[in-house]
């Protein structure tokens, strides 16, 4: 009989039932004098026990401005010390905290607000070209003229309440101070009682991934899932209270929130901000200073990393672990990353947004060759298969087929989108990644591509659909399919095909300006190509692998096709 792509992973160690409140008083009471949370740019250094006082501080404000167990509270805010405090103080009083990408404008914005039903919205001031309240106010107009807590609008009927992390007094705002002040209407009693009430089993996240139907899909998470995530994740880079995670990655996303902020709560490390956006310079200078032991980043910060002009200058002996994740690695980034940067102990991490993430590793222990040539084995307590995605049979080792895992890493659901969950999960509830990749008799995993056409650039997932969506927008335009090209700084960059309508005149630059401003800057394509028709095949569909190719050849790009990833 062949052997099936079936693995199970195994474990010694039993997951955690609890809420992230309580681990985290678990671990402040075991570490309270460990450095919790270092934010250089910030110039904040707090201690487990300082930061706990913050999570409690915040938590009570929350109560205190009505927010209820089950509430959605969204954070628009790059890596900041209280993003931090508001994940784990939103997570004490069971409300649903919703990540916002701070690439969003305000198109995306006001989607993610309604789709979300959001009733608290948390900002940040304005970043370099980005100024958040005003795209706040431009989304949400009657803001402007409400009172804080009293925000009241047609569009955004959940909308009450609207928190700007900072002292300056903006109109329908309560300030970081006013949100704090709060507290003196909430006693710890009630925190506690709040507390109680709360099981493991609990929403307590959702994070937006592009979808396939051209609009962001919101993943539920609860606090079972996430925790025990970065706590196998902790524990596969052997962390413990004397580890120090140097941060460049966003917390909006998986990566930061649960690769590295859980990761390292769940073992009392510390965790250490650079910057608010990711700088190269900043992240070398950082891990000097602070002596920081590992280091995590998408294979484009690297790159950055390892090529900076003043790389040399900076002494990073201290570095061991750290994991690469969020697009393919190129092979040799990987080999330099072990000996410039002296992580010999760097992991490889697969998954994606629905298994909260990781649902595969490479080990501190597994020799080089597996650790750049493989995605690694399946996490403890998960299981993975990969089948013919048209029978849905498992397929024999070695052979393609879409991965497939189940356990207690997968998602509830999409936030208020069945037709999407019920296309992801099945009714044995095993989750579709979309992704194609093979298994070998050791049970280590290997990515070969991908079933759906989703882009991977430099860690941002995107679905062409949903530039295809925007861009059908331009009065111009009569038609647009966007694809995924190789690019050897991002993994991968998105080429537009555009047809556009008679009589009319259309440049690249055209097509970037009317994207500009409106939809994130990762989502804008790169490459604009200006087309009669498409590629089809006999049946009238069209052949997205053809444009790629075709792409490919008219650009040139034949040297980054033969990039080796992992």
């Amino acid at each position: 009989m062949i052997e099936g792509s079936y693995a199970s992973g195994t474990s010694t160690v039993p997951l955690r039932g609890m809420t992230l409140g309580e681990m985290l008083d678990n671990i402040t009471a075991k570490y309270p004098d460990t450095e919790a949370v270092v934010s250089v740019h910030q110039n904040i250094r707090w201690t487990y026990r300082e930061f706990l006082k913050q999570v409690h501080d915040v938590a009570r404000g929350l109560m205190g401005l009505g927010v209820e167990k089950g509430d959605r509270v969204g954070i628009w805010a790059m890596n900041h010390a209280e993003w931090l405090v508001v994940q784990y103080a939103t997570a004490k009083i069971g409300a649903v905290m919703v990540n916002i990408n701070p690439s969003y404008r305000t198109y995306e914005l006001e989607y993610v607000l309604k789709q979300a039903e959001i009733q608290t919205i948390i900002i940040q001031g304005r970043f370099k070209t980005s100024d958040y309240v005003g795209m706040f106010y431009e989304a949400c107009p009657e803001a402007f003229e409400a009172k804080p807590g009293r925000i009241s609008s047609e569009k955004f009927p959940f909308l009450k309440n609207a928190i700007f992390i900072g002292d300056i007094p903006y109109n329908g705002m309560f300030t970081w101070e006013e949100l704090l002040k709060k507290t003196e209407e909430i006693t710890n009693d009630e925190l506690v009682a709040r507390s109680e009430v709360l099981s493991f089993d609990d929403a307590i996240n959702i994070q937006y991934t592009s979808g396939t139907t051209g609009f962001p899909k919101g993943v539920v998470l609860t606090h079972h899932s996430v925790l025990n995530n970065g706590k196998i994740i902790g524990d596969g880079m052997g962390f413990t209270e004397k580890d120090r995670l140097c941060i460049p990655v966003p917390f909006y996303h998986c990566f930061g929130m649960v690769l590295s902020s859980l990761a390292s709560v769940t073992h009392g490390s510390t965790m250490v901000l650079p910057t608010p956006a990711f700088d190269a310079e900043e992240v070398l200078k950082t891990v000097e200073k602070e002596r920081c032991t590992a280091l995590n980043g998408v294979p484009t910060m690297f790159i950055a990393e390892l090529t900076h002009p003043n790389f040399e200058k900076y002494n990073l002996k201290s570095l061991r672990t750290g994991i690469m994740a969020g697009s393919p690695c190129p092979i040799e980034v990987m080999k330099q990353v072990n000996t410039k940067m002296h992580m010999s102990e760097i992991v490889i991490v697969y998954g994606q947004t629905e298994t909260s993430p990781g649902v595969t590793m490479t080990t501190t222990q597994d020799p080089l060759e597996r650790r750049v040539s493989t995605i690694g084995r399946a996490f403890p307590h998960t299981e993975l298969k990969i089948i013919d995605p048209k029978s849905g049979k498992i397929v024999p080792l070695g052979e393609i087929g879409e991965i497939c895992a189940r356990g207690y890493c997968v998602m509830k659901c999409y936030y208020n989108n069945p037709s999407a969950t019920h296309a992801t999960l099945d009714s044995n509830h095993w989750n579709h990644t979309g992704d194609l990749g093979t298994m070998d008799e050791d049970g280590y995993f290997r990515i070969v591509g991908r079933l759906k056409d989703m882009v991977i650039r430099g860690g941002e997932n995107i679905y062409p659909r949903e530039i295809e969506e925007f861009l059908h927008h331009h009065e111009k335009i009569t038609d647009v399919y966007v694809v995924g090209v190789p690019d050897r700084k991002y993994g991968e960059e998105l080429c537009a095909w555009v047809k556009v309508k008679d009589s009319q005149v259309l440049t690249d630059q055209d097509v970037k300006d009317f994207c500009t401003g409106k939809i994130a800057h990762y989502k804008i394509p790169r490459y604009v190509m200006f087309v009669s028709d498409f590629p089809m095949s006999v049946s009238g569909k069209i052949q997205k692998f053809r444009m790629r190719e075709e792409s490919v050849r008219i650009l040139g790009l034949h040297e980054e096709e033969k990039i080796e990833t992992a």
